[in-house]
């Protein structure tokens, strides 16, 4: 069954895509959540007021504090998530749970730009706090208290700078697979 001249989706999986996916692809969509969840988890004392060792950090009273923590760490984990359209069949061609649109092929650029944009913003935004943890003269990171609390900051939060290059390289793998095949 053909829907605007794209098979539909009930004949393959969810995870096939037209062209392979490359393994380090599939691996790198599967870290990306992996990598973001230390930091989230990490977060959550901040919501009940406990500082974690880092100085000056009075989020406010709970009722703000709570939603707003909470909700970060959710919505970190759900663009993470995101990253799995760019190596599964949803990132080619719309579910067919989707009404209306169902079976309809995604033009590239739908992934691309939000996905480019995406991993050069946290590229931006870890940057600064990867260089002032390599001790970057001019790069200062927040301020912690020494020992434990620095080392458990630095172990849970810096694997998150890897969030933006990897967003990156598998945009970069989605273009390659979704470009037009010249014979």
């Amino acid at each position: 069954m053909t829907i605007t001249g794209v098979q539909a989706s009930t004949s393959k999986s969810t995870t096939t895509t037209d062209r392979p996916v490359p393994r380090w692809a599939e691996l790198v969509a599967h870290a990306i959540p992996l990598l973001l969840l230390p930091q989230c988890l990490w977060r959550l004392p901040f919501a009940f007021g406990f500082e974690m060792g880092m100085e000056d950090m009075d989020i406010g009273s709970l009722w703000i504090s709570v939603p707003y923590i909470f909700g970060l760490s959710l919505t970190t984990e759900a663009l993470a998530l995101l990253c799995f359209g760019l190596v599964r069949r949803w990132g080619v061609i719309v579910p067919e749970w989707v009404p209306v649109l169902r079976g309809r092929r995604i033009p590239p650029y739908v992934a691309l730009v939000p996905a480019t944009l995406g991993g050069l913003g946290a590229t931006l935004l870890w940057g600064p706090f990867l260089l002032s943890v390599l001790g970057v003269p001019g790069f200062e990171g927040p301020g912690q208290a020494p020992g434990a609390w620095q080392l458990l900051f630095n172990v849970c939060v810096l694997p998150a700078t890897l969030w933006g290059p990897l967003v990156l390289a598998l945009t970069v793998q989605y273009y390659l697979r979704r470009r037009p095949v010249r014979a």
